[in-house]
């Protein structure tokens, strides 16, 4: 039996470079407009992903796509498992593929591999934008700005006109209100019906309509629990120009922010004091029991355990704490067998002793402490 390649032999596979270059491509292909991005000359890095495509097609005698559009079509249509291309065991799941078969949008998996091995700057873009709130909150000497900023992308990822009002109105946001202005777009028409806009009550962000009724949601996992609710409802009139975050920070900032919000929601109702992305960033909850011990938790709202064992490092020591958790959403796990294993196999020697945990294993071992630490207090009051 061939044994699982540990992450640092996936360089090995031929097929890691196709797959890092085509789902780079899909990601420029979604941001372009209009049907133009299909016309030639195609943009270089989908041009790229085409040759290499029908290279690694003929060099395994399989009949490769004879156009973009039928690329688009194996993307939407074929699982990355059934792939003629040689890929290590752990790089994709059974029936993940490269784009949504409803909308032709990339999945969480294409997005993944992009955020994971390209240079891009369309991908790179949501970490040059985190990036430069960083680096002006430090310059201002205001972590709270940041922390504001970050929680604005998580949790307000839509702003009608007089909402974006009362944010530039914001003193505390002043260090990053031209970025803001960049970050914030206008919504085209193609997410308006009947008159009105509405959001997913999940996960916050805009549904796209369909035609015959119903709602699209662009996040996978939303769309794994069923059709999207409906939450918020904006009529035309009352929106102005209505604004959302740019994809790629709706993708990566506002998706995984949810999970990060959402535990700090759950650790708040136990009673402990709870800090977001406290010292710059420098990890997402910094969690202070009543006895006075910490804990340091990074959120990481991934779809693919090898990626995110790939991914894995030690949580920084500053600001100072007791215990350090990765944590990533219990249904995560729960979608995908033996996922926390294929974390740990894929994940380097320097993350080693950083375990993964769902946020309900978390939660869980917050509420047996806090238990533990009421008892020792009852004892001493006892004792005394």
């Amino acid at each position: 039996m061939t044994a699982t390649p540990h992450a640092a032999d996936w360089s090995a596979h031929r097929g890691i470079p196709l797959m890092r270059t085509l789902a780079t491509a899909l990601t420029v292909l979604d941001a372009a407009d209009g049907p133009g991005a299909f016309a030639l000359p195609y943009p270089p890095e989908v041009q790229r992903a085409l040759d290499r495509t029908v290279l690694a097609c003929l060099e395994r005698g399989a009949t490769p796509p004879v156009s973009l559009p039928d690329l688009v079509s194996w993307c939407r249509e074929r699982p990355v498992a059934d792939w003629p291309v040689d890929l290590p065991p752990e790089a994709a799941g059974p029936d993940d593929l490269l784009l949504d078969p409803d909308s032709s949008r990339p999945t969480e998996l294409c997005y993944e591999w992009a955020e994971q091995f390209s240079d891009s700057a369309l991908v790179l873009y949501d970490r040059e934008i985190i990036r430069a709130a960083l680096r002006l909150c430090r310059e201002f000497g205001e972590e709270d700005a940041y922390t504001e900023f970050r929680r604005l992308l998580v949790t307000r990822p839509v702003l009608t006109s007089a909402e974006d009002f009362t944010v530039s109105m914001d003193h505390v946001l002043d260090p990053v209100k031209e970025l803001l202005s960049r970050i914030y777009l206008p919504v085209p028409d193609s997410y308006l019906r009947g008159g009105g806009y509405a959001t997913c009550a999940r996960c916050l962000t805009l549904l796209t309509p369909l035609h015959g009724g119903g709602w699209w949601c662009e996040r996978d996992r939303c769309r794994r629990r069923g059709r999207p609710p409906v939450g918020r409802r904006i009529p035309r009139e009352e929106a102005g120009q209505l604004l959302h975050l740019a994809r790629p920070l709706r993708q990566f900032v506002t998706g995984p922010g949810r999970a990060e919000v959402a535990l700090e929601e759950r650790l708040t109702s136990l009673g402990l004091r709870v800090r977001m992305w406290p010292a710059y960033d420098a990890y997402d909850v910094h969690v202070t029991f009543p006895d006075g011990w910490v804990w340091a938790v990074d959120v990481k709202d991934w779809a693919h355990p090898a990626f995110l064992g790939r991914a894995a490092r030690p949580v920084p020591q500053t600001p100072p704490y007791d215990e350090a958790f990765w944590v990533v959403p219990q249904d995560r796990v729960d979608e995908r067998p033996g996922y926390v294993t294929a974390y740990e196999r894929n994940r380097p020697a320097s993350a080693r002793h950083v375990p993964l945990l769902t946020d309900t294993q978390l939660v869980a071992r917050a509420e047996d402490r806090l238990s533990r630490v009421g008892r020792a207090k009852r004892q001493e009051n006892d004792d005394a």
